[in-house]
């Protein structure tokens, strides 16, 4: 079987389908696309001799797969929803042999991707990648993963000798808006000893510490008045937020931070005369920094109500998801398992603290432990997303590998 046709194939037909997640929507799943594509999948896994298939309400997939050796029933998950970063929801993939320096993506809209600005391409020259046409993102997030599922349990229908588990394998919406569809999971559907979760990351990274998320909504109530008889009865809720704004460090955003480094992010703002909406994103990967975080948002409220009295100013906090690492530790089995399946296969592992969150943090907090390993693309969330093909077919290598140890 030729692997990289059968992911390349897949991948293509995936992102064919629209499936940004909408945080406006407060419903789960939040664009029909995810649906759509729930659907498809759905009866491609019986055609796949999975058996138990089912979509639910919330379009989150379920399937079985029987064993046919003794083993732990090991989980496999990944997303429907590609991200909404004001780009078209219309993916137009392409495969180009890269042979060094700039790619252009686009020839009549003069979209390029620049070696200078993503030095990363060039440890690809000589190779095959996947690219969008630059109006959009890629979609490697996370439809790569999806194929990479897919395809694993196409080698294992067409080779009934490999020896292999019994799997569970899900896939959920919304993971991109807070991890919403891992969050409406029916766990009785998706009972497994452990999981794995495949998304964003170069070849080689692994995943088993994300952040701790909370995102923050504030509602800022002024008072209005016409400008001749404004002074010291108007109360501008712009200002007001941005004096609130003015009260967190500018070198703790995420344009200034890495590794580590926790951050706020000021993600939205929806006024008029009267009323401000603002939305901010929490993020640490110290659950004490974290705690520490909400508390200062909680304190610089108290201080801009004293310094706005006539204005009605409200707040909710929202815990996101945690840091997979609160849950789950490099011993742990899956874990040191998905070191073993690297080394085996000749891969440097990379331990990389994600900064942001997979739908392993929300299935780790309810006691399943869930580490994520890569898709092999870069440059998640942009129009310069790209997925070298050598990078595709190891992933897709390390998820039969871990089937295998799974049985050792």
């Amino acid at each position: 079987m030729d692997l990289i046709k059968s992911l390349t194939d897949r991948f293509f037909r995936y992102v064919a389908i629209p499936s940004q997640s909408d945080a406006a929507v407060k419903t789960v799943p939040t664009s029909k696309g995810q649906t759509e594509l729930a659907n498809l999948l759905a009866d491609e896994l019986k055609d796949l001799g999975v058996s138990s298939v089912s979509v639910d309400e919330h379009s989150c997939v379920y399937g079985t797969l029987k064993g046919n050796c003794k083993g732990p029933v090991v989980g496999f998950l990944a997303h429907l929803d590609t991200v909404n970063v004001s780009l078209s929801p219309i993916i137009h993939p392409q495969i180009i042999h890269y042979d060094g320096g700039d790619v252009v993506l686009n020839k009549e809209k003069n979209i390029v991707l620049k070696l200078s600005e993503h030095p990363e391409l060039g440890s690809f020259a000589g190779e095959d990648i996947i690219f969008s046409d630059g109006t959009s993102v890629l979609g490697a997030d996370d439809k790569s993963a999806i194929a990479n599922i897919m395809t694993m349990l196409e080698v294992l229908k067409n080779d009934p000798s490999i020896k292999h588990p019994e799997l569970k394998i899900a896939f959920v919406p919304d993971e991109e808006i807070g991890l919403l569809g891992s969050k409406c999971m029916d766990l009785e559907k998706f009972k497994v000893d452990f999981a794995y979760t495949i998304d964003c990351s170069g070849i080689g990274e692994i995943v088993y510490e994300t952040f701790n998320a909370g995102t923050v909504k504030i509602r800022i109530k002024g008072v209005s008045a016409h400008p001749m008889s404004a002074k010291n009865v108007l109360v501008n809720p712009l200002l007001v937020a941005h004096d609130f704004i003015s009260m967190f460090d500018r070198g703790q955003t995420p344009e200034h931070t890495e590794g580590k480094e926790g951050y706020w992010w000021f993600s939205g703002m929806n006024a008029d005369p009267l009323f401000c909406d603002l939305s901010m994103l929490i993020r640490d990967h110290d659950k004490k920094l974290y705690e520490w975080r909400k508390q200062y948002v909680r304190d610089a409220v108290e201080i801009l109500k004293k310094r706005y009295p006539k204005a009605e100013i409200s707040f909710d906090i929202t815990d996101t998801y945690e840091n997979i690492a609160n849950n789950v530790k490099r011993e742990d089995p899956p874990v040191a398992m998905l070191y073993q399946a690297l080394d085996e296969l000749g891969i440097n592992s990379v331990t990389y603290a994600m900064r942001g969150g997979t739908d392993g943090s929300q299935l780790s907090t309810k006691g399943i432990v869930t580490p994520n390993y890569f898709t092999g693309a870069f440059n998640f969330h942009s129009n310069c997303e790209f997925l070298p093909l050598s990078s595709f077919k190891k992933s897709c290598e390390v998820t039969l590998k871990l089937i295998e140890l799974s049985c050792s």
